[in-house]
């Protein structure tokens, strides 16, 4: 395994607590399922991507705010135990920790609910302290389930430093043009890469246009993830398809945060870009033959010996 303690990777984004109940279906609107699983993980998509960087050997730093509670200790806690820096966690007097609730049915499928709590105070002002993290970072990641001007904040400071940030913009929402033009790389999927560029996602000719149109807006490389289908890479120097490798699905929460953290780490090897998302499709794969979030990230011999 390439040693990665010379490259600097800073995970900026939230942090919750999952609670997970799996059921057969998926409730309709006023519908009560019985004879669900329930259990208790670590999760917020921030977090995540940490303890996904952390496992497959890159060092990383997280900035997140957690609630002066008993979730936001125990995920402290666990944080170090990953060999995460927690240094620049920041502890919310008035707001409690994020929690997330969960259900996932028989095919996999979920659908979450997320209370931010604290996550929603992490301002711009807290990153204002963090600067020092910043300006040792190779690589920051960041994702949308904290205040966007607090994302467009760390863009502008970090592009200002010549720091290549990579944004996962999820969950879904508007993008402004000047957060677009700060950003070295954006992995949307293909709900996201339709609301940023207005182009109805429905096969891989229609994906290419809409990552087209993104880059269009200022964004230097754009992977637009396509589920079972794989990756999209559109950037100057190619327009490829990474297929993704078939598995047996059993959870799919979290694999995003797993594929975003497996690139962070390639690219922070110097892979190039087929490299670096085939890399993180094989992490992504292995993550969904497992239940939980942070509970699935893959160690990095785990994904080195995957085919």
């Amino acid at each position: 395994m390439k040693d990665l303690r010379n490259h600097n990777i800073l995970v900026v984004g939230s942090s919750n607590t999952d609670m997970v109940i799996k059921t057969n279906h998926l409730p309709r609107p006023g519908e009560t399922v019985l004879g669900g699983t329930f259990f208790m993980n670590p999760g917020g998509k921030g977090a995540n991507q940490a303890v996904a960087v952390a496992r497959l050997g890159g060092q990383v730093s997280f900035i997140c705010k957690t609630g002066s509670d008993i979730f936001g200790h125990q995920s402290q806690q666990l944080f170090e135990e990953e060999g995460i820096d927690t240094s620049y966690i920041f502890s919310d007097p008035k707001n409690p920790s994020g929690v997330a609730l969960i259900t996932v049915d028989a095919h996999a499928e979920n659908c979450i609910v997320v209370a931010s709590g604290a996550n929603a105070n992490l301002l711009p002002s807290d990153l204002a302290k963090s600067e020092e993290a910043i300006e040792k970072a190779d690589l920051i990641l960041m994702q949308l389930e904290i205040p966007m001007d607090t994302v467009e904040f760390v863009a502008k400071m970090a592009s200002k430093k010549n720091k290549r940030v990579i944004l996962n913009p999820a969950p879904a929402q508007t993008l402004s043009a000047t957060l677009l033009r700060h950003l070295y790389m954006i992995t949307p999927n293909e709900t996201e890469a339709e609301m940023i560029s207005g182009v109805k996602i429905t096969d891989e000719v229609s994906a290419k246009k809409a990552a087209q149109v993104i880059m269009e807006m200022g964004v230097q490389n754009v992977i637009v993830t396509l589920g079972s289908k794989g990756a999209l890479i559109y950037c100057d120097s190619m327009v490829d398809m990474v297929p993704a490798i078939k598995v047996e699905a059993v959870d799919t929460t979290a694999a995003g945060d797993i594929f975003n953290g497996a690139l962070t780490v390639a690219l922070a090897e110097g892979r190039d870009l087929r490299e670096a998302v085939r890399f993180a499709c094989k992490a992504s794969a292995i993550s969904v033959t497992r239940v939980g979030a942070q509970s699935s990230a893959p160690y990095r011999n785990e994904v080195d010996i995957f085919d």
